[in-house]
């Protein structure tokens, strides 16, 4: 049966309906994203397209107790024009105010929301090195805030909201309102937002995350080697004293929070001394409005060695020079093929959603909560155990439908993880 294609009419009712599902899609992020406290200060990162969702947000948050919401906005046009028309030079500083802005926020206790949707081609043609200045230059010179973020002493959450840009990459084709509709509806449906009720779902959805983990803590493999037909054949060493996580996070104090809205993943920091062999991509990487896409990596004792890619070479590679620590693991995830964005076949181009539809790996800062007692040690401290310290934290898909991950305990027994792309046991 051939159905007829969406109308704009279709769409505008379309939208309509939605309204309830969207509203309680911004009650989710406020309740169960950042659980905002009474009296809590609330940060929402916008771009200036999704102003209508960002309303609904403030309200949330101030009939969720907020003691006060402030808006940060983002423009990716006036970005390009930014980048298009200002030395590089001029990215490798913070402007004071800035700074002062994102580390008061920071010190004051507030919890942060940033709210994806941006085009994924923004910055096409755009010297890499300018964003990547200004990234390293944030994460690096606002510290309180940045620390906040890293050490979970503020929540934050990251979530979705659809931009025409955007929507017009994932459904080509299209007028600009029914492609919109459709970027909503897979939005909802891949939070697990489309519901009555989704802040039960989310704690159902969190408790069967929970096998996951359970098994992966308990086995405390010293390392996970990596195959696929693409050619990924590497081997990923474990710290210590390393930790799964996934889905709930809390603060030092015991708050809890849930960082991504989507997520499917569990995911712990590797000893970034220990990776050897190569991994292939799986996806296209999206990084500061640039494509990266049939790229591979070459480790040796951790760090990258070699590297390449078929499109957008010179943006992995701004990436991989960002500092010292960009060579190097941050992170790992598991996450199986079986989950609603896979099962969607739907490509994203947004690593938020494109992260939890794959087994990903992060060039980049490792998670101190990943390290059993790493919250209370310094960055320097937590390298010294394995933990990886940069500037940049930048995820890439390499969960292939063949991908098979095999589990190697201290004594060198080894245990199947992943078979074809999927947890063993399912």
């Amino acid at each position: 049966m051939i159905r007829a294609a969406l109308t704009v009419e279709d769409a505008r009712a379309g939208m309509r309906a939605l309204a309830p599902q969207i509203e309680r899609y911004a009650k989710l992020i406020v309740e169960k994203g950042v659980n905002v406290k009474p009296g809590q200060e609330l940060v929402i990162n916008a771009p200036v397209e999704s102003a209508a969702f960002v309303r609904l947000l403030v309200r949330c948050g101030y009939e969720a107790g907020a003691g006060h919401v402030t808006v940060i906005w983002s423009d990716d046009q006036v970005g390009r024009l930014t980048y298009e028309h200002v030395d590089t030079a001029y990215f490798e500083t913070t402007p004071e105010w800035q700074r002062v802005q994102l580390d008061s926020l920071a010190q004051m206790g507030a919890c942060f929301v940033f709210l994806e949707g941006a085009d994924p081609e923004a910055l096409r043609g755009i010297d890499p090195a300018k964003p990547a200045a200004a990234s390293r230059a944030r994460n690096t010179q606002c510290k309180d805030f940045r620390r906040g973020l890293d050490f979970n002493l503020n929540p934050w959450c990251i979530a979705g909201a659809p931009i025409a840009a955007w929507a017009r990459h994932v459904f080509p084709g299209v007028d600009d309102e029914v492609a919109i509709y459709q970027l909503w509806c897979a939005i909802l449906s891949t939070a697990r937002a489309n519901g009555e009720d989704p802040e039960s779902d989310w704690e159902l959805h969190d408790a069967t995350s929970d096998k996951n983990l359970r098994f992966l803590n308990e086995h405390h493999f010293d390392a996970l080697r990596y195959t696929a037909s693409n050619g990924t054949d590497f081997v990923v060493g474990m710290t210590d004293r390393h930790v799964w996580a996934g889905g709930k996070s809390e603060t030092p104090d015991g708050h809890p929070f849930f960082p991504n809205i989507p997520t499917e993943e569990v995911f712990t920091s590797p000893d970034c001394r220990r990776v050897d062999g190569v991994v292939h991509s799986a996806m296209p990487l999206i990084h500061h409005g640039n494509k990266v896409d049939g790229f591979w990596l070459k480790f040796e004792g951790g760090a990258v060695v070699d590297y390449g890619a078929q499109v957008g070479l010179d943006t992995l590679r701004s990436i991989i020079e960002t500092d010292e620590g960009a060579r190097r693991l941050g992170e790992v995830a598991l996450i199986s093929k079986n989950t609603p964005i896979r099962e969607s076949e739907i490509l994203f181009y947004d690593t938020l959603y494109d992260e939890n539809a794959s087994c990903h790996l992060a060039l980049g800062v490792g998670f101190p909560e990943c390290y059993e007692g790493g919250a209370d040690m310094a960055p320097e401290e937590l390298l010294e155990h394995g933990v990886n310290m940069s500037s940049t934290h930048v995820d890439f898909m390499i969960g292939s439908d063949d991908l098979d991950i095999t589990g190697i305990m201290a004594d060198g027994t080894e245990v199947p993880v992943f078979t074809n792309g999927q947890w063993c046991w399912e």
